[in-house]
């Protein structure tokens, strides 16, 4: 299925970028050792193959999932075959004494790319998964950049998200506070990140949701007041590359803007994606009539859709790639865009951050009203609301 069709282009967002700079990226790729973190998710599969692609001196991934580990190898090898650089895989969790004990072995890389992240807004639902993201957006990756510190790696490249220009959720909260102790390690290491918008069909996503439920014969549902801008898997994994070989030193990088790139529903998606197999949409009014429908419209060609308006916790009227007050540079790539961060550390914050948590931890009883108020404490700006409903009640 032609992904760029669905989401309404014709071409990909960042050829002429690429193109531009495909001889230095190879140059540098081929003569360069790599860490990806999270290089089994869709973002980091998605890196990790630009990667590969190239050449690369030494190229290690590490991903807590086994069998997406499984799925990334057999796809490198089914697309590009072999390279004569050092490729290893490692199923690891990197906020455990086995990854410790890894880095401690080798820990050796030019560049290290993390993409590990609790992504959802769904995941600040109750308190111990949101602590979880706290532990995996925020300190493990407070934690990987210590050690790339300690091993004299060249550059650190992290993974933030459009939901951290001012966040209205948990997880865009979680990752603009990851950016506030990026700023607080960029005086020891080159640090550079990127924020960018939904990944059409990576895994968990609305999208990726479709697949499973044409496979699974289930009516598909979505939001028809929510417009979101979409990038390919392959975009997000340039986009990060670019910025982890390219960024300077607190640069956070971004998708320009323009025709090529445009908000659309995620229920117009739905539409365009039921066309592409051969469907036509059927509006139903409940959850029931949907799931009744389900048994007999596929075989008159038609698919029952429940298109409603969105009403949970921490979504986000409109996406935003940067605020009014930071400083962008948009002349140095055709549809890239760049933040220029001078250095501006909160350490009475963080550590008072760090300290807040570490008691919570400590005592192993907190609630979600105590991280929302800290995180406020964080960002006085943050527009959290709580409706008190998430996407776990709804179909």
């Amino acid at each position: 299925m032609d992904i760029l069709k669905l989401i309404g282009r014709d071409r990909n967002l960042f050829f002429e970028d690429i193109q531009n700079r495909e001889k230095e990226l190879e140059e540098i790729i081929s003569s360069s050792s790599f860490l990806v973190l999270g290089g089994a998710g869709s973002i980091g599969q998605a890196v990790t193959k630009e990667i590969f692609k190239r050449n690369p001196k030494k190229l290690h991934v590490v991903d807590i999932s086994e069998n997406n580990m499984v799925e990334l190898v057999r796809d490198l090898r089914s697309s590009f075959g072999y390279i004569a650089g050092d490729f290893k895989t490692f199923a690891l969790d990197i906020g455990s004494l086995e990854y410790d004990a890894f880095i401690n072995h080798d820990g050796e890389y030019e560049y290290v790319l993390n993409l590990s992240a609790l992504k959802h807004v769904r995941s600040e639902k109750d308190p111990f998964t949101l602590m979880r993201m706290i532990d995996v957006n925020i300190f493990n990756t407070d934690k990987t950049i210590h050690q790339a510190i300690d091993k004299n790696t060249k550059k650190y490249f992290c993974v933030s998200t459009d939901k951290a220009a001012n966040p209205v959720n948990m997880m865009g909260a979680s990752k603009k506070i990851m950016e506030m102790f990026l700023m607080q390690r960029s005086r020891n290491i080159t640090i550079s990140t990127a924020r960018f918008a939904n990944v059409a069909f990576s895994d968990g996503s609305l999208l990726h949701g479709f697949n499973q439920r044409i496979q699974k014969r289930q009516p598909l549902v979505a939001p028809n007041d929510v417009k979101r801008y979409f990038v390919t898997p392959q975009e997000s994994g340039e986009l990060c590359l670019m910025s982890c070989i390219f960024g300077e030193n607190r640069d956070v990088f971004f998708p320009k803007l323009s025709e090529k790139l445009h908000l659309i529903s995620f229920a117009d998606v739905a539409v365009k994606y039921l066309k592409e197999l051969g469907y036509t949409p059927y509006l139903c009014e409940t959850e029931n009539e949907a799931r009744d429908l389900v048994h007999s419209l596929p075989e008159q060609g038609k698919w029952p859709c429940l298109f409603t308006g969105s009403d949970t916790t921490g979504e986000k009227d409109f996406e935003e790639f940067f605020t009014e007050d930071e400083v962008l540079d948009l002349e140095q790539f055709n549809n890239l865009g760049i933040i220029k961060n001078e250095l501006d550390i909160e350490e009475d914050k963080l550590t008072f951050f760090k300290k807040e948590i570490a008691e919570m931890r400590k005592n192993k009883v907190w609630n979600k009203q105590e991280i929302v108020a800290l995180f406020f404490k964080m960002i006085p700006d943050f527009g959290h609301k709580e409706t008190g409903k998430y996407l776990d009640s709804k179909m």
